[in-house]
């Protein structure tokens, strides 16, 4: 991959006072693949990397020991159900 365009400096497609900035690092020239730095209020991610993805809110078939092993360091909580099927007794709106 090649360095990041521009002379040496990466790359950012937000501003710094944005929740989410994204640093480009290097990039592919042949397939344009990149390699980023995430920069989020609570830390910082590089990619690519491993994120797992809980549906209906929770990670099914994997100990929180065993992502710990694996370096997860994000994980996606796929929470869209608890607006699609409210439950009597629910968070109130």
């Amino acid at each position: 991959m090649s360095p990041a365009p521009g002379p040496g400096a990466p790359s950012a497609s937000a501003s710094a006072s944005a929740p989410l900035r994204v640093v480009s690092r290097r990039e592919c020239p042949v397939s344009r693949a990149r390699l980023l730095q995430l920069e989020l209020p609570h830390g910082e991610l590089q990619t690519p990397v491993f994120m797992p993805v809980g549906t209906q809110g929770t990670l099914k078939g994997i100990a929180v020991r065993q992502l710990e092993a694996l370096g997860c360091s994000i994980l996606l909580g796929n929470t869209y159900h608890l607006g699609a099927r409210p439950v009597r007794g629910g968070p109130a709106r």
